[in-house]
């Protein structure tokens, strides 16, 4: 038990940044600046990479486990993509541990801060977690409620929370919710949620291939192509060269 109050007590959010910047890599935030796309004008405009992989920053969010909430609070509010990730890891670990009440908290405070989970790894290693086990464990109602105000934002990152939220629900055997997001986003212009859509559409399809089918034959000739191509990705490539020439 001393062992572990004393790692606890050396666990400061002091300590987890001292450790962030220790595993900086130069060369590695170069090339994650350009794959995140943080030029003027980009969807990532201005985020700041120290360059950490995935399993590096995963390693140092187990450390720091321990964590308050208020913690996860400053690091989410930093320019350091790197850093905002470390906060979304924590709360997604804390709520896998959380109870009912707890859970109803961290998802709050996820979605108030929001617009801070504001690049699509982001979203989607944490939004699956906090939001989607919400949207299969609650009321039909409240959760068409919460995915439409989402879906009103005009914030791509709400709306892409929203989408990949609902795979947690696809994986529950109902897919209700990820066919309505996809109809309200069909005639939005951003790429990224074209890719989104399509992806869960592809896991739909995965599940139940018939109900891809369906949703797909008086959509697929004029829905965005990016989102036609993710969701027909695994099937045979002759049908899907038919689906892509609209003949399927």
């Amino acid at each position: 038990m001393a062992a572990t109050t004393t790692t606890r007590n050396k666990a400061t959010l002091a300590a987890l940044r001292r450790d962030v910047r220790a595993a900086r890599n130069p060369a590695k935030a170069k090339l994650l600046a350009g794959f995140f796309k943080t030029g003027k004008g980009e969807y990532g405009e201005g985020d700041v990479f120290y360059g950490l992989t995935v399993p590096v920053t995963r390693a140092i969010a187990k450390r720091y486990a321990h964590l308050p909430l208020r913690d996860a609070a400053a690091l989410l509010r930093s320019k350091v993509h790197e850093e905002r990730l470390l906060a979304l890891l924590l709360l997604v670990a804390r709520h896998a541990k959380a109870d009912a009440a707890e859970r109803k908290s961290i998802l709050a405070f996820y979605l108030r801060n929001a617009e801070r989970v504001n690049n699509w790894d982001l979203v989607d290693l944490s939004a699956p977690h906090v939001v989607g086990t919400h949207l299969v464990a609650g009321p039909t109602k409240t959760r068409d409620a919460l995915l439409r105000t989402h879906m009103r934002s005009k914030n791509l990152w709400r709306k892409r929370i929203a989408v990949v939220a609902t795979s947690a629900c696809i994986r529950a055997g109902t897919f209700a919710p990820t066919l309505m997001v996809t109809d309200l986003l069909m005639r939005d212009p951003h790429d990224l949620l074209h890719k989104a859509c399509g992806w869960m559409l592809r896991e739909v399809g995965k599940q139940d291939e018939a109900a891809l089918v369906a949703y797909l034959a008086p959509r697929y000739r004029t829905m965005p192509r990016t989102m036609l191509r993710y969701a027909i990705e695994k099937f045979p490539e002759a049908r899907r060269k038919r689906y892509l020439a609209g003949t399927a």
